[in-house]
C-alpha cells in the first residue's frame, strides 16, 4: 500500500450474512477458492493491510455518510433545513426536517444496513486476522484499527437506535438458531456500550500514538482516536470520571492542538492537521460518495443539491464576533474564501460552509460525486468539550472554564467569567456546527423537546429520543427484532 488515503480496496469473499448484517462484495483482486488459500494469501503482510483497508473503504460509501446520514444527524436538529427546493423531498429528508419519522423512511434503512455491512467487513477481517502468520506488532496494529471501527459503527447505531443485535462473530446463515439468538435478538443500550468499551479498551492498547505511525500510513485509527472516542462513549453514559480522565490523556499527550483557524479546519490544508483526531479518507478517486455534493449549493451555477441548509436559528444563535459564524455559514451572495463569487441565482440564502469542495483552490477533477475531502468524525476540539462538560459535572469549575476558554479564544471571543452547563453546551453547538453532533447532543442533555419547539418542530417526549428500527429488519427477523416505542 503506498498512501492511507489511498484507501486500497481488498476484494472481499463475505458470504451474505443476513439481509442488512453483511454484504456482498464485487471488487476483488483475486479468486479465493477456501479459507486455507485465504490464509496463505493474507499471510503476506501487504495483504494483511489491503484487508484492513477494505474495512475503512465502507466509510466512503453513500449509504454510510451521505445523504440519509446528514439527514439523520443535521436535518433533523435546528441546527439545519431540508434545503434544496420546496418540490425535492430528498427521498424523505422532507419528513426527517418535520419529526415526521416512520418505519419504512429510505434514511433509517440505510444508516442501519451500512453500519451492520461495516461490521460485517470488520467481523471478516478480525476473523482472519486472528490466524495470520505476519509480524506481531504490525498484526496487533491491524486488530487495534478495526476493532475501533467497528465500535464507531455501533456508537452510531446506538445513539440512532438505542440497543440493537450485535454481532461480533462469522455467523452461519444456515445455523437458525445462531441468526435467530445473535442477529435478530437486540441487546439493551448499556450491553450495546459494554461492547463499544470493550472494543476500544482492546483498541487503546494495541494501536500507536499518531506520530508513531509512518506519513503513507496517515489516517489510520490511533490510540487518540480510541480514547477520544471511548471518551466520547462515556460522556453519553455520563459516566463523568472515566470521561474526564480519558479526555485528559488525550489533551495530556501532546499529539494534538487547535488549529489557529477554525475557517481551515474543514478545508484541504487542515486534513490530518494538528487538530484531527479521526477523519474519513477521500481522494478525487475515491471519496466519499456525495457528502459535498449533497450539500453543495443549488441553482445557477449548479454546484450541488442544496440539502442540509444552516437554519435561523443556528445564525442566529452566534455571540457577536464569533469567528465561527462566517466559517459554518455560506451567505448568499457573497466572496466565498477561494475568491468564487455565489451569486442570487442560488436558491437559497444559506449553505453548509464546512461541506464546501472548492474547484478552484482545492483538488478538483470536475467530479462533484467523489470529491476528495475528507470527513472529520472526531477533533480536538470535541475532546475539549467533553473535558470541560466531565469536568463541570464533577464540581471542577476551573477546568471547564479553561478549556472553554481555550475554545473560545480561537473564536475570536473573550474570556467567560464563568461556566454553566448551558454555557458549555452553547459552545458545544457552535464549535461542532452542521457535523453531525448536534442531534445527539439535544437527545443526551434532555433539551431536545425545548429546542425543537423553539424552532417550529414538534418533539414526541418518549419517541424521538430514538429513531425507529427498520420494519424491513423487523419483517426480515419474523418480529424478532422489537421496535422502538410509538413507533
Amino acid at each position: 500500500m503506498t498512501k492511507m488515503k489511498k484507501y486500497t480496496t481488498y476484494k472481499w469473499a463475505f458470504a451474505a450474512l443476513i439481509v442488512a448484517m453483511a454484504g456482498c462484495e464485487s471488487d476483488l483482486d483475486v479468486e479465493l477458492r477456501d479459507r486455507q488459500s485465504e490464509i496463505d494469501l493474507l499471510n503476506n503482510p501487504d495483504n494483511a493491510v489491503q484487508l484492513v483497508n477494505g474495512v475503512y473503504n465502507k466509510n466512503l460509501s453513500y449509504d454510510m455518510n451521505a445523504f440519509s446520514w446528514i439527514g439523520m444527524t443535521s436535518i433533523t436538529s435546528d441546527d439545519a433545513d431540508k434545503g434544496s427546493t420546496p418540490g425535492d423531498s430528498g427521498a424523505d429528508k422532507d419528513k426527517l426536517d418535520n419529526l415526521d419519522f416512520t418505519t419504512s423512511s429510505t434514511s433509517f434503512i440505510d444508516v442501519w444496513k451500512a453500519r451492520y455491512q461495516g461490521i460485517g467487513r470488520a467481523n471478516k477481517a478480525l476473523f482472519y486476522l486472528e490466524q495470520l502468520q505476519i509480524d506481531a506488532t504490525l498484526k496487533s496494529r491491524l486488530i487495534g484499527e478495526v476493532k475501533f471501527l467497528r465500535a464507531l459503527w455501533y456508537f452510531d447505531l446506538v445513539r440512532c437506535f438505542g440497543g440493537v443485535p450485535i454481532v461480533t462473530t462469522e455467523i452461519d446463515i444456515n445455523n437458525v438458531e445462531a441468526v435467530n439468538s445473535v442477529v435478530f435478538t437486540r441487546k439493551s443500550k448499556q450491553e450495546t456500550y459494554a461492547q463499544i468499551e470493550l472494543d476500544l479498551n482492546d483498541a487503546i492498547s494495541r494501536l500507536p500514538l499518531k506520530s508513531q505511525y509512518q506519513p503513507f500510513d496517515k489516517g489510520r485509527a490511533t490510540k487518540g482516536a480510541a480514547q477520544a472516542l471511548l471518551a466520547k462513549a462515556y460522556l453519553y453514559q455520563e459516566k463523568w470520571q472515566q470521561c474526564y480522565d480519558l479526555s485528559g490523556e488525550v489533551i495530556s499527550s501532546g499529539q494534538y492542538s487547535l488549529m489557529a483557524d477554525y475557517a481551515q479546519v474543514w478545508r484541504e490544508v487542515g486534513e490530518n492537521g494538528s487538530e484531527s483526531i479521526f477523519e474519513v479518507q477521500a481522494t478525487l478517486e475515491n471519496g466519499i460518495q456525495d457528502y459535498t455534493n449533497v450539500q453543495g449549493p443549488r441553482g445557477t451555477p449548479d454546484l450541488g443539491w442544496g440539502f442540509n441548509t444552516p437554519s435561523l436559528s443556528l445564525t442566529n444563535s452566534y455571540e457577536a464576533g464569533d469567528l465561527r459564524k462566517a466559517a459554518t455559514i455560506m451567505f448568499i451572495p457573497s466572496t466565498l474564501w477561494d475568491g468564487f463569487v455565489a451569486p442570487t441565482t442560488l436558491n437559497n440564502p444559506r449553505y453548509n460552509y464546512k461541506a464546501y469542495q472548492s474547484p478552484i483552490a482545492e483538488s478538483w477533477n470536475g467530479n462533484k460525486g467523489v470529491t476528495a475531502k475528507n470527513l472529520r468524525v472526531l477533533k480536538y476540539s470535541d475532546l475539549l468539550l467533553i473535558r470541560a462538560e466531565s469536568a463541570f459535572h464533577l464540581g471542577n469549575t476551573g477546568e471547564a472554564l479553561a478549556r472553554v476558554n481555550e475554545i473560545r479564544h480561537r473564536a475570536g471571543l473573550g474570556d467567560a467569567l464563568v461556566v454553566t452547563l448551558q454555557s458549555i453546551l452553547n459552545e458545544r453547538r457552535w464549535e461542532m456546527a452542521m457535523e453531525h453532533d448536534r442531534w445527539f447532543d439535544l437527545i443526551r442533555t434532555g433539551r431536545a423537546a425545548a429546542a425543537m419547539a423553539a424552532n417550529g418542530k414538534t418533539f414526541l417526549v418518549g419517541t424521538h429520543e430514538l429513531f425507529p428500527i427498520p420494519q424491513e429488519q423487523i419483517t426480515a427477523s419474523g418480529g424478532r427484532l422489537q421496535q422502538n416505542p410509538g413507533y
